[in-house]
């Protein structure tokens, strides 16, 4: 069997570097193409524990647990997952608690599926509306600033952060046609 590993794109691997060398010891996920080398990497990565969600809400809970064992952890999902959250994010204003997220788009830039719209459109603002800090990166060379700010904002001054990685970094995704 011949497979070619194409690398993954620059700013996913500044994603992950700015997760490990921040001492992240726990990754959470529902899986996404979007989030997929920080995953792969996650799961290679013996230091880190990777926990694969049913639902995204239940990573609310977990980095929170995370935080109270003394470890930091980071929620990886896809705007449609935030709308899943909303009553969870509860949890981190009522105990404050420091939480990071990264989120990656869709129902932006040329989405094909018309179930993505709504919450993406929705997803800043229920983010705000639930007290977590939101930042956007949408051009590659940001992302590795970006998230890093996220993350210090995060574990260094106890906010709730949540970095939107927008559709137009993932590219355009199509249907198949038969």
């Amino acid at each position: 069997m011949n497979q070619t590993t194409q690398a993954a794109p620059d700013w996913q691997q500044a994603a992950f570097r700015v997760l490990k060398a921040g001492g992240v010891r726990q990754i959470a996920y529902v899986p996404d193409a979007g989030h997929s080398h920080v995953i792969r990497s996650a799961i290679a990565d013996p230091d880190i524990e990777d926990v694969v969600l049913t639902t995204e809400e239940e990573g609310v809970a977990l980095v929170s647990g995370a935080w109270l064992g003394g470890q930091r952890a980071v929620l990886l999902m896809q705007s449609s997952g935030v709308g899943n959250c909303v009553n969870m994010f509860s949890l981190l204003r009522a105990a404050d608690f420091p939480f990071f997220t990264l989120v990656t788009m869709r129902g932006e830039y040329a989405e094909f599926n018309p179930w993505q719209g709504p919450m993406g459109k929705a997803t800043q603002a229920a983010l705000e509306l639930m007290g977590i800090h939101v930042l956007r990166a949408s051009k590659p060379e940001e992302v590795e600033e970006i998230v890093s700010a996220g993350f210090d904002a995060a574990f260094e001054a106890g906010e709730k952060v949540a970095v939107l990685l927008g559709q137009e970094l993932i590219g355009r995704k199509k249907w198949e046609r038969k």
